[in-house]
């Protein structure tokens, strides 16, 4: 969920492309108008570590309610099925809202077992606005330019200077994309799904979404569940918080995470020599982030590039050992270049970027509504700061945006579904990006779906990432439908995956390792 989630909200409204709601927004939406198929022109994008991916491009409408007007473009890819029986189309999505799923088609094929990606035509696509898709949005180029406020607002200049840049950001956004906005939501890229499938000849589609790419999923089954083949949701997103709640409730499991960070470092005190006790490494940390604040280290990482550069090691812990060094040496040695160079591999945003956050503040500021008063995103923020510190103020600016969007809001789609085939879901337990609870609500709301379980896991993205017992349970799915029953709450439990040894081990090496990271490099960070 999120390259990059939380909320909090504000008191002025920009009103730049401000438009009423389209009736798809209903929380129970009625069948959309779907277009006529189009026909895919298939070319050659191989890459080095993905050799048969094709490509092709897809006109759809700009707003499904009207098929016949405005058209835009999404970029697919595809790999296709060497099977002799193909069973049809299997859609990725990485997440963000605002990730690029082009480069997912080619991993996802990859790192199925061989008779099972030989069923399926794997098909990634770059949803409206992201990537290769026209028109991609990109609202205020360098908007993540270094070095910006502390985001902690201990003093009112601070927190003006946060709020002029979520405004200003809202404000570019409603300038430069006002005719296109009220159009960039979940229920119009679920929309573009159908569209690809139709435009595939397929009668059903498979879909494998992660992240955010759960609930993308989640609405699409919604809305054309005659159309549901499989469906594997991995890392899901809570439906019944989009999107205020569900990001202040990741700020209290990103602490937690970069908690268990703190142990881990602990733990190998005799590597980092940050001492043995969790709390007084924790407090290095700390120290560490307000020394960087009176001067940020190489002129770009200042406190808050620095919770920009471990909030990645909540996502995925194969980070750990890369950002444990960095603190190390900061602290230690008075070392500040692993720390910058540290940033400039996690943290640092750059013109996809940028394309990624636009996407993601139009979708998440149009899907469901956020306070308007200010005076609410700060009530709740401190009280989520007071408890869980780590990521709340960052989190926050980083939807504050949504405050001031420039389009109205719809309603949140209520997921819930019993005219499905068996689904197949993924969570951790300790995943704090998508935490275990919306796992556990979307099974619910899911009628006959089947809930796997990662237990003690914390990474956000678990299946193909190395642990076999979940990759097991997936291929078992997409051979044949097939679901584990447990007869409770949950259906089947994994172990989770080791956490990884400091870098002087080798252990980033392995092949769990580089499968993990390449994962994660393609779902990215608050996505």
């Amino acid at each position: 969920m999120r390259k990059r989630a939380a909320v909090l909200c504000g008191a002025a409204v920009v009103v730049a492309g401000s438009l009423t709601a389209p009736s798809a927004g209903a929380s129970t939406p009625q069948t959309p108008h779907t277009s006529p198929a189009a026909k895919l022109t298939w070319k050659n994008c191989a890459t080095t570590n993905y050799p048969t991916l094709q490509c092709a491009s897809l006109d759809v409408p700009l707003d499904h309610e009207n098929p016949h007007g405005q058209q835009i473009t999404l970029a697919l890819s595809r790999v296709k099925h060497t099977a002799q029986k193909s069973q049809g189309p299997l859609l990725v999505n990485p997440g963000g809202p605002g990730g690029s799923g082009l480069t997912l088609a080619g991993f996802v094929a990859s790192s199925l077992p061989k008779e099972v990606a030989a069923q399926y035509d794997v098909i990634g696509f770059d949803p409206r606005g992201v990537g290769k898709s026209k028109p991609a949005l990109d609202c205020k180029p360098g908007h993540f330019n270094p070095v910006r406020p502390d985001s902690v607002p201990r003093t009112p200049a601070l927190e003006k200077a946060n709020l002029d840049r979520a405004k200003s950001f809202a404000a570019a956004c409603g300038t430069k994309y006002a005719s296109l906005l009220p159009y960039i939501d979940t229920i119009q890229a679920a929309q573009d799904m159908d569209s690809i499938r139709a435009a595939l000849g397929a009668r059903r589609t498979s879909y494998f979404g992660y992240s955010y790419g759960t609930y993308l999923g989640a609405v699409y089954a919604r809305l054309f569940p005659q159309r549901v083949k499989h469906l594997v949701l991995d890392s899901i997103v809570d439906p019944t918080g989009v999107w205020y709640d569900d990001n202040l409730a990741q700020d209290h499991a990103f602490d937690a995470r970069q908690k268990a960070l703190m142990a881990w470092i602990a733990k190998y005190d005799s590597t980092y020599k940050l001492g043995t006790d969790p709390a007084k490494v924790e407090a290095e940390w700390y120290a560490m982030r307000k020394a960087l604040a009176k001067k940020p280290a190489g002129g770009k990482v200042g406190a808050s590039e620095l919770e920009d550069t471990f909030i990645p090691g909540g996502y995925y812990n194969g980070y750990w050992p890369h950002l444990a060094e960095a603190f190390a040496a900061y602290v230690n040695d008075k070392n500040a270049d692993p720390l910058v160079e540290a940033y400039g591999n996690f943290a640092a945003v750059d013109a996809s970027g940028d394309n990624g956050y636009s996407v993601y503040t139009s979708v998440q500021c149009r899907d469901a509504s956020w306070p308007r008063d200010w005076n609410q995103w700060r009530k709740d923020n401190w009280a989520v700061y007071d408890k869980a510190p780590f990521m709340a103020w960052n989190n926050a600016w980083y939807n504050a945006p949504c405050a001031f969007w420039p389009t109205d809001s719809l309603k949140p789609v209520h997921i819930a579904n019993d005219k499905l085939p068996p689904v197949l879901l993924f969570q951790a337990t300790n995943d704090p990006a998508t935490p275990y609870e919306g796992g556990l609500t979307v099974h619910r709301l899911l009628a006959g779906s089947s809930f796997v379980v990662e237990q003690g896991g914390g990474n956000h993205g678990i299946t193909l990432s190395g642990n076999t017992c979940l990759d097991k349970y997936l291929a078992a799915y997409l051979t044949d439908g097939t679901v584990p029953r447990g007869g409770g709450a949950i259906d089947a439990v994994c172990a989770k995956t080791p956490d990884p040894k400091p870098l002087s081990a080798k252990m980033a090496t392995t092949p769990a390792a580089v499968g993990g990271a390449t994962l994660h490099g393609l779902v990215g960070f608050r996505g």
